[in-house]
């Protein structure tokens, strides 16, 4: 195997161990910061050694073992109790025996907590929604600084900052590493999935730059979502989650045409969507309302894009059920943008001028004065009910909104066939 080959190779074990590696590590020296320095020296130890020594049979346990060694310096440097020193050497010679015996980590149930425990301390709400995107995609997801910039389009610097401050903030308010108790667990995981969830839509539907979308993002989000479910099987909205995200992703390859343009939900050609992403998803929604009486909203909007996934053509879609499963939601979680999304259904299921009278309700929601679609939508209904004048201002006004330069040309794009009509 050539050098570049085993880079290639050393990239791809440490994409896979790095979560599990950085977990067992903070179990034992009680600080993700140190945990995810140990884990990155025992990574270039590898750089160093594997071009001539060659890939280990089991190369997590090796840079498990390499880290630990590393463990057990940064404990005698700092001076720490005797018997803690004697535990990691303990544990260390345990670890060099299981790894030569070819061990197996992720075997390990206890890995499997450390991983669990992770994921909480990593999304924790101590830390801001942009510090736990960052440090989850950093941690859990494996990514580099430059990864994590390049995709959500911020400066390097940035990124780093955010990661270095959150490990920090964790570090000085002496954050357990632990699975929450009961009380704190639903908030606590709604946290995760919150992160999660982020990362994904960023993914599916880029804020900024020139790409409709970054597939790269969502496969990150759902390899995260699928960790989760296996490690809290019972929490019905971590399925339920998961479920939305499959679903999603099954229809990649039918939203942009060969060149990046969007093509949008009606337009698609179904034939291109993933059925077997399809037919997991709906396995997905159908353990989370197993789980669960009551829907959760990742479980609501896994039912409503169910729907879609469920419908052959556009027009056999039950838009009169989405608008009622949008009600639930917003019952749930009140938003101007739910119910915004609740008037497309609505428009849908009962023409256009019921979903512009729902919009024109919304028109002096605060929270909706700069996004984009509130004016994209309006658009869409005039458009229909053949007002094209005031459809091309308001598309016009959408596209000034909208920082994604794909999504600003179909915009005007549809702005131009507005204005085309009224002629």
């Amino acid at each position: 195997m050539s050098t570049v080959e085993t880079h290639q190779a050393i990239d791809a074990v440490w994409r896979i161990e790095a979560a599990r590696l950085i977990a067992g590590l903070t179990r034992i020296v009680r600080d993700v910061g140190v945990a995810e320095e140990l884990a990155q020296d025992a990574l270039v130890v590898a750089l160093e050694k594997w071009p001539e020594s060659g890939i280990p049979e089991n190369p997590g346990a090796w840079l498990m073992a390499t880290a630990k060694h590393r463990a057990l310096d940064h404990f005698r440097r700092n001076k720490l109790l005797e018997r803690k020193h004697e535990e990691l050497g303990r544990e260390l010679k345990s670890q060099q025996e299981l790894a030569v015996a070819n061990f197996e980590i992720a075997e390990s149930g206890e890995i499997e907590d450390d991983l669990l425990r992770l994921v909480f301390i990593s999304c924790h709400p101590i830390l801001s929604t942009e510090a736990r995107v960052a440090l989850t995609l950093r941690l859990l997801g494996g990514l580099t600084t430059v990864e994590i910039a390049r995709a959500f389009l911020t400066p390097e610097p940035t990124i780093a900052q955010r990661i270095v401050r959150a490990k920090r903030t964790l570090s000085d308010a002496r954050v357990p590493f632990e699975v929450p108790v009961a009380e704190e667990r639903a908030a606590r995981l709604s946290s995760v999935l919150e992160v999660i969830y982020l990362i994904f839509n960023e993914g599916y539907s880029a804020t900024a730059g020139s790409d409709w979308m970054r597939p790269e993002l969502c496969a990150d989000a759902l390899r995260l979502g699928r960790i989760l479910a296996e490690l809290a099987p019972k929490e019905a909205e971590v399925h339920g989650l998961v479920a939305l995200m499959e679903i999603q992703a099954s229809r990649f390859a039918a939203r942009t045409t060969p060149s990046g343009e969007p093509i949008l939900l009606l337009d698609q050609n179904r034939a291109l969507w993933d059925q077997l992403l399809i037919r997991r998803g709906l396995a997905a929604l159908q353990r989370a309302e197993h789980l669960s009486s009551a829907a959760g909203p990742y479980t609501l909007q896994a039912a409503i894009a169910a729907c879609h996934a469920r419908a052959h053509k556009p027009e056999e879609t039950d838009w009169a059920r989405i608008a009622d499963l949008y009600a639930a939601l917003a019952d749930l979680n009140p938003s101007p943008i739910v119910q915004l999304n609740r008037a497309v259904a609505l428009g849908m299921a009962s023409g256009p001028a019921a979903g512009l009278e729902l919009v024109d309700m919304l028109i002096a929601d605060p929270a909706l004065k700069n996004y984009h679609l509130l004016p994209a939508i309006r658009g869409d209904f005039l458009a229909k009910l053949a007002r094209f004048e005031e459809a091309c201002t308001e598309f016009e006004r959408a596209a000034s909104l909208t920082q994604n330069a794909r999504e600003r040309d179909l915009l005007l794009d549809r702005a131009r066939k507005a204005s085309s009509s009224t002629a």
